[in-house]
């Protein structure tokens, strides 16, 4: 795979996508987002690939979010262009909460804007230490496009979300941590290994059942419970169809580590 703005790293059956911007505080671009959109499409072509990682290059931002510089946003773009790029963004946010395999953000300094929005459709956040979390736009006229009125409520709750929104202030990782936001904050020297290693214990595991998993938790958190339970037992059922569990109960009963296949 070959990129201008994105790094796509293959190690064993872990994938990692950097944000390749460091000059730019990893701001997002037309043509990053094509390309973190066409790297997570092609991996999921490949079989050895059970977990990816999202994460920026360098330690001061993972992504400052759109690159009003570069063109993205200007004081003459239209409420047809404008909702154009909310469009394009909201399909890739869709696209990471939809994908068959579990990703996790390692959030290296600032999350700002659609930075924040991306790490929000992420299964799992992991953050360094210097993260910061902040919604601006209020303070460009404008409103978070890319999924944070919907994703940060459900979150955090309705009038938390509010307050950051509306006054565009921001969260530290450890309160991020605090209220349950992101999974953990760890010293920044920790972090990409502590992505590493939680994504090398999901690698261990049915991909197959991390996805029925995955599916019955985004598809259910929208529906009533009674809805959601009949949404459970159909990812349940699904199981018992698989090779996966076969050879998670024979390991069991013969005490030995499973060996997954995804089928």
């Amino acid at each position: 795979m070959s990129f201008q703005e994105v790094i796509v790293e293959k190690l064993d059956n872990i994938a990692r996508i950097t944000i390749n911007r460091p000059d730019k505080l990893n701001a997002i671009s037309r043509r990053t987002l094509q390309e973190m959109e066409r790297a997570l499409k092609e991996l999921r072509k490949d079989p050895t690939i059970r977990v990816v990682i999202l994460t920026g290059a360098g330690e001061k931002a993972f992504c400052a979010g759109a690159d009003l510089k570069g063109g993205m946003f200007n004081p003459e773009t239209d409420s047809v262009k404008g909702a154009r790029l909310a469009r394009m963004g909201q399909e890739f946010t869709e696209l990471i909460e939809r994908y068959e395999m579990p990703v996790i953000a390692a959030i290296n300094g600032l999350a700002f804007g659609g930075g924040w929005e991306i790490a929000m459709a992420c299964d799992m956040i992991i953050a360094s230490e210097n993260a910061q979390f902040c919604h601006p736009e209020i303070n460009l006229g404008l409103i978070p496009g890319w999924g944070g009125t919907q994703r940060l409520p459900r979150l955090i709750g309705k009038n938390r979300a509010k307050e950051l929104i509306f006054t565009g202030d921001g969260l530290t990782a450890r309160e991020a941590e605090r209220i349950g936001m992101i999974s953990k904050a760890v010293p920044t020297r920790d972090l990409q290994k502590t992505a590493l290693d939680l994504a090398a214990k999901l690698a261990m595991k049915s991909p197959i059942m991390l996805k029925l998993a995955k599916q019955a938790i985004s598809r259910g958190i929208d529906m009533n419970l009674k809805s959601g339970l009949a949404e459970e037992v159909r990812a349940f059922r699904v199981c018992f169809t698989t090779q996966d569990f076969r050879e998670g109960m024979r390991a069991f009963l013969e005490k030995r580590q499973p060996k997954f296949h995804g089928r």
